[in-house]
């Protein structure tokens, strides 16, 4: 794992993968296969021990992994990196997961890529609160090995292949949604 410079959030941003994940080539509506390393999770979790481990069983399984340690580290990552599914730990500092699936989910570019919660609070309130700020699952720690990879390997598996307009760059894609909130490079 590399430390990246100039986090947007001031915070470390981590890759997981020394190779660039580059967008499915294809039009718009194609699926793209769920095991193919061209899918991108994205693991939030002020948690080392639950994004580690995370980011192993889903390295295992062939897929690209990106980490965040909060929500406003997650936003900078969001842009840079398009994840195609986004675990999000609930109670984290700066920006919980609520709030940063809500953030993900109100902007055009975004709102499409699945969000599922995690958390060790499993009252239905928790939860119901996960599906209106637009939370696609949710998933009550602490979750099996088994539990996480059919819930990844679901929401994955009628994927959009992604596909960039001309001159559409995910640096100005979540700033309109995030105002001052994320600084783009």
């Amino acid at each position: 794992m590399t430390k990246e410079p100039n986090s947007p959030a001031g915070s470390a941003l981590h890759r997981t993968s020394d190779v660039e994940t580059t967008p499915a080539q294809g039009f718009e509506g194609d699926s793209a296969d769920v095991n193919s390393t061209r899918a991108t999770v994205m693991v939030i979790d002020d948690s080392k021990t639950i994004r580690r481990s995370a980011e192993n069983l889903l390295q295992k399984e062939g897929w690209s992994v990106v980490t965040a340690v909060d929500g406003f580290d997650a936003l900078a990552k969001v842009v840079e990196h398009e994840p195609d599914l986004v675990l999000a730990d609930i109670m984290m500092p700066r920006l919980d997961g609520y709030q940063t699936c809500a953030l993900i989910k109100n902007n055009d570019r975004y709102s499409h890529t699945p969000v599922i919660m995690l958390s060790s609070k499993d009252s239905l309130f928790d939860k119901a609160r996960g599906r209106v700020v637009g939370s696609d699952q949710y998933l009550t720690k602490p979750f099996s090995r088994d539990e996480l990879i059919s819930t990844v390997r679901k929401h994955l598996q009628n994927r959009p292949v992604k596909r960039r307009k001309h001159g559409d760059t995910p640096a100005s894609a979540l700033q309109s949604t995030t105002g001052s909130a994320v600084v783009t490079q």
